[in-house]
């Protein structure tokens, strides 16, 4: 009985001492109620223990955080900035967009600007900051001319920044005054180059020995660098900012005049046509009036360009995106479709190959045998060109496959030096490049990793057109016979003198056997 008695004393100990450390730590309520028994006495002190160690108060009978619930908060913060994305119409603004990366892959050079950024995708980069001080200078000769104040123009720019924002894909992270900031330079210093090329830098205020506004030196770089994907500012930006120069802020069309006159360098043809035959050329097509800037609205100045190398373009049916995935019109990578036979294998088909007379380097013919292609000028800016316009077309849903089209058509013409060599030869190609082998890699790279519909092109019947006409067993017979036996004057006069010859030994043969079997009498 001692033994248990000295146990007994021993547990109210604890308890009491226990109970004490709690109260001091003021976890739970001092008040005066009675202790029905030692076991809940000895419940009610576990319980304080456990909330002195978990540290909640409110809810003693709940365990501690799991990660688990740390996890169910992170997935649905992603819900609700996957809800913000998802909000009506937040795509249908996007249209500079960053170039997919199965485009990019080996080919960064041409879509990233070397001498100038333009809008946020490049902006602050180290190689790219020199160009932020003539920036600056182009601002300021704009508000030194007009005797304009700065605050008028970020004021108005500010009016537009939440619809140029989403003119941009993902999240833009700059500030909402850094981004004005941002356009407003950007803007000022395009318009200054688009006014220049058109007006003269001298008579807006540059010295003749300007280090950027003079057409020399660094141009053409800076012209390349300001017609790629990434390196855009919304048109309507461009817009207000020159109408704010002119005291008319809600003015259009007249930047997208500019920006053609400024990137006419860049233009992949320089076919010259007289009067007289670009009045029949637009006669036959149906066109009234020359490509006209106001008669749609153009999201950038790349957008801008490309319509003005189409001018009406090619006309497609409207997709149909049931019929898009039928069978009977695949999906195909452009390395495993052969729209067409390369010019060496056309030639032995013969198809004769003739320079046509537009400056619609789109614009091809087939007609009687002869594939009728407009001039084509390669330059070191035509690569970066062609991959831009691509990738412009392969991301913009409201946009055509036309220049896709015409190079994966002009790819599959082109497989060696040989067929760059005939269609030079023909009036077709003109470069400035190294040697023909260049201009063969060059066509061979573009669109290494498009992928298009074959259905959806506008030369898709024009090529059917020419491989009837090669697969026509006759056509490469008489082919063979033209090459082999008329090539040249030389050829010609052997063939003739070899068939007179064949009739004269026939001739021969016949009356010596003919005399055989009936001699004269």
């Amino acid at each position: 009985m001692v033994a248990v008695f000295n146990k007994e004393l021993l547990s109210w100990y604890l308890i009491t001492l226990k109970l004490k450390e709690t109260v001091d730590a003021g976890l739970i309520p001092t008040s005066s109620q009675s202790i029905e028994s030692p076991n809940q006495e000895i419940q009610n002190s576990s319980d304080a223990i456990q909330i002195a160690i978990n540290g909640d108060s409110e809810n003693p009978t709940e365990g501690p955080k799991s990660p688990e619930s740390e996890w169910v908060i992170s997935v649905r913060e992603k819900l609700g900035l996957a809800q913000k994305d998802d909000v009506a119409g937040t795509w249908g603004k996007l249209c500079i967009y960053k170039v997919p990366q199965y485009l990019r892959d080996g080919e960064d050079k041409a879509y990233i600007p070397n001498i100038v950024s333009l809008g946020p995708y490049h902006h602050g980069k180290k190689r790219l900051r020199a160009m932020d001080r003539h920036k600056w200078r182009a601002f300021y000769q704009i508000l030194k001319r007009g005797d304009q104040d700065a605050k008028m123009y970020l004021d108005s720019i500010k009016e537009l920044e939440e619809r140029a924002r989403d003119c941009y894909e993902g999240h833009i992270t700059f500030s909402s005054n850094d981004f004005v900031e941002m356009m407003v330079l950007d803007g000022c210093f395009v318009l200054e180059l688009f006014r220049g090329a058109t007006e003269g830098f001298m008579r807006l205020g540059y010295s003749r020995c300007d280090p950027v506004f003079a057409m020399r030196g660094s141009m053409h770089s800076i012209q390349r660098d300001m017609v790629m994907l990434e390196n855009q500012i919304p048109l309507f930006i461009l817009d207000r900012l020159l109408g704010l120069q002119f005291g008319q802020p809600d003015q259009k069309g007249l930047v997208a005049k500019l920006a053609l006159q400024f990137f006419d360098p860049l233009m992949p043809t320089d076919e010259p046509l007289t009067k007289s035959e670009r009045n029949r050329m637009e006669l036959t097509l149906g066109l009234t009036s020359p490509f006209d800037p106001l008669s749609d609205s153009y999201l950038h100045c790349l957008h801008v360009f490309r319509q003005s190398l189409l001018r009406t373009g090619p006309r497609l049916e409207p997709k149909r995106w049931i019929k898009r995935w039928s069978h009977n019109s695949r999906v195909a990578d452009k390395r495993r479709t052969q729209l067409i036979h390369c010019v060496t294998e056309l030639k032995e088909a013969g198809i004769k190959f003739k320079k046509r007379k537009t400056d619609r380097f789109w614009d091809i013919k087939f007609e009687n045998g002869i594939l009728k292609i407009p001039r084509l000028l390669i330059h070191d800016g035509t690569k970066s060109l062609f991959l831009n316009l691509i990738a412009f077309e392969q991301s913009h849903l409201d946009c055509g496959n036309e220049i896709t089209s015409y190079v994966i058509f002009m790819d599959n013409l082109i497989n060696s030096q040989e067929d760059v060599g005939y269609l030079h030869y023909c009036g077709i190609i003109e470069h400035w490049l190294g040697s023909d082998a260049d201009v063969a890699d060059l066509f061979n790279r573009l669109c290494q990793e498009v992928v298009f519909d074959i259905n959806n092109s506008y030369l898709s019947k024009l090529s059917e057109k020419v491989n009837r006409f090669y697969n026509h067993r006759w056509n490469s017979w008489r082919a063979s016979l033209m090459h082999n036996y008329f090539s040249n004057p030389w050829a010609i006069i052997s063939f003739f003198a070899a068939v007179v010859l064949l009739l004269l030994t026939s001739a021969q043969t016949f009356y010596g056997v003919y005399g055989y079997y009936r001699p004269p009498s």
